[in-house]
């Protein structure tokens, strides 16, 4: 007998409401998750995107990797992310005969995860030595970025010891010896598992992550090495084959111009371990995966990096790649927050009609679309800026990773915590990804420094020092000269850049403005997308393709640069339409973007 009635009118009986069948057929009704999709090809704005910013020849040859990493990033790549989250890795302290060799235990998961970064992709070497994927030269920068934003939407915490691995091994090649590049920088670039060093930095100590001038660990001459006595209290990748790491020679001055700069082995060339300990693991909100702890250092063998009164500056050099990489994983996981939030919106039903048909939800999406769209566009802008390494760019990148980091993190947290609610109590529960997406949306604000000091730097020091705003006053605004903008768009989006300038360098100007750095910062963010946005949308339209992102750049310009008067209904009645073609999967003619951003 069939448990449904056959009139559509519900079930037969009352006992069919507890059948199997009827469970099933309940639980249509719940939104799916975008398991078993590609990312790569569910992400059409990064695609139309990246001809703008990368070599059409290395796009060619990269699109196919990047739709594998796409398609599994949906699927086995999540799986194992899902797996390696609930089997955190476990630290034991001897081996079985009762040696005090700790050593940490990974789910399988976890190492298939490091096969994929590592070894198929090389994700750490493709800077730094020809040949990865098949590419006969090194790759610039832009090209591992986008392999980042693709895996960060699956797996965030195993992008630290890749980060890592990449930026410390380009450290050992800047400033290590012949004798420790010979040594170690063929193993740090090897995508072979059995071969390949990972690598991590470990900096902070208990004084404080930021004022790194406080740092008391010490470093002691032995002949031609240095042994370390002390201890660093967060230390992410904390099992890594080599660690670089700041350290004060014995005698050396006090604050951060008496930190020399270290690579530490953790076996020696004997085959024995090196003299530090691993005293715990930390138990972590999130980034759960990866393996962080604390260490003590008991005469660990180190070698110098360069000269030692220069140890902090010489460090800094990696500042601006690992700024773009949490810039990056941020990009990456507010795309898929976005992508699930759609999810659910197309897919369930409340009070009679498609969640995403009703007026609220339509702006509660556009609260997610907006940041996540501005976080592309500003990960491609400073991505190609650090592939091209002029004296223009440099300058660039001096203001623009403090603020794309800072800004870029901090929206990660409200658009994970945005789609959580967009799903509801389910969104809540660990079966779903938004809860880790959550909690990994937080660790963005601590690493490379938090928001406060980013903002600090990019106003006190990018701004009152480098003077580096000049730099992107003048490129932003010769973007929107060579755009061809409606008149009165462009009118106003130049407005804005000036205004935001301005700002920035009133508040650098006296260190009473402190307050206000991270609203100049926020605002230099928001006036760098919006022109971005703007030229992106109005040359993509031109060609024929989409040119939504000029009405994003709108929603840039009033709803987070604060243009438009708060509150006036009539004055936002353009954005109606423009959610309407926000929200669809149609491509939005440069006509109407003209009309609409002007309207």
């Amino acid at each position: 007998m069939n448990d449904l009635d056959p009139k559509g009118a519900g079930f037969a009986t009352p006992a069919a409401r507890v059948t199997r069948a009827a469970f099933a057929e309940r639980s249509q009704d719940i939104a799916p998750d975008c398991r078993g999709e590609n990312f790569y090809d569910l992400d059409p704005a990064f695609r139309s995107l990246l001809p703008l910013y990368m070599d059409r020849a290395l796009l060619d040859h990269l699109t196919p990797h990047l739709s594998e990493l796409g398609e599994l990033a949906g699927n086995r790549l999540g799986e194992l992310a899902d797996t390696s989250e609930r089997h955190e890795p476990e630290l034991h302290f001897r081996d079985r005969y009762g040696r005090n060799e700790e050593w940490l235990e990974f789910h399988p998961a976890y190492r298939e995860m490091e096969a994929i970064a590592f070894g198929r992709f090389g994700m750490h070497a493709m800077t730094n030595r020809a040949g990865v994927l098949g590419w006969p030269e090194k790759m610039p920068p832009i090209a591992k970025y986008a392999f980042h934003y693709l895996f960060s939407q699956a797996e965030f915490g195993l992008l630290c010891p890749v980060n890592l691995t990449d930026s410390s091994s380009d450290l050992v090649h800047r400033y290590g010896s012949d004798e420790i590049k010979a040594r170690y920088l063929d193993r740090m670039w090897s995508q072979d598992m059995g071969e390949l060093m990972k690598c991590a930095q470990f900096m902070t100590e208990k004084a404080g992550g930021s004022d790194i001038g406080r740092s008391d660990l010490t470093a002691v001459k032995d002949g031609d090495q240095w042994r370390l006595w002390g201890e660093k209290w967060f230390c992410s990748n904390v099992d890594a084959d080599a660690a670089v790491l700041l350290a004060r020679p014995e005698g050396g001055a006090d604050g951060s111009r008496g930190l020399g700069l270290f690579l530490m082995p953790k076996v020696l060339e004997d085959g024995s371990r090196n003299s530090y300990r691993i005293l715990r693991l930390k138990d972590k909100l999130g980034s759960k995966s990866m393996a962080s702890g604390e260490i003590s250092f008991e005469g660990a063998v180190a070698y110098q990096l360069g000269d030692l009164d220069k140890g902090l500056k010489q460090m800094l050099v990696m500042v601006n790649s690992s700024r773009i990489s949490h810039l990056t994983r941020a990009a990456g996981m507010m795309r898929r927050c976005l992508n699930e939030a759609m999810m659910v919106a197309r897919h369930r039903n409340a009070f009679g009609r498609r969640v995403i048909d009703h007026p609220l939800m339509r702006r509660q999406l556009m609260k997610l679309m907006v940041p996540t769209e501005q976080s592309l566009s500003a990960l491609l802008y400073t991505a190609a800026a650090s592939s091209n390494p002029t004296p223009e760019n440099e300058k660039l990148l001096r203001i623009l990773t403090p603020i794309c980091k800072y800004r870029a993190c901090r929206d990660n947290v409200p658009v994970a915590t945005g789609a959580l609610e967009a799903r509801g109590g389910n969104g809540y529960i660990e079966d779903w990804p938004n809860a880790r997406l959550v909690r990994d949306a937080h660790l963005g604000l601590l690493w490379e420094g938090t928001s406060s000091i980013n903002a600090l730097d990019a106003v006190q020091r990018a701004v009152g020092k480098a003077r580096a705003h000049e730099a992107l006053h003048d490129d932003l605004s010769e973007r929107i000269g060579r755009a061809a903008l409606p008149g009165q768009f462009r009118t106003r989006l130049s407005g804005a850049l000036d205004r935001a300038v301005a700002f920035a360098e009133e508040v650098a100007s006296s260190p009473e403005n402190e307050r206000f750095c991270r609203e100049a910062s926020a605002d230099l963010y928001h006036v760098t997308t919006a022109t971005l946005m703007a030229e992106e949308g109005r040359t993509l339209g031109a060609a024929g393709g989409d040119a939504r992102r000029m009405l994003l750049a709108r929603f840039v310009l009033e709803h987070r640069l604060r243009e438009a008067a708060p509150g006036r209904i009539e004055a936002s009645k353009w954005e109606n339409e423009a959610t309407d073609l926000l929200l669809s999967d149609a491509p939005v003619s440069l006509a109407d973007a003209e009309r609409l951003v002007n309207a």
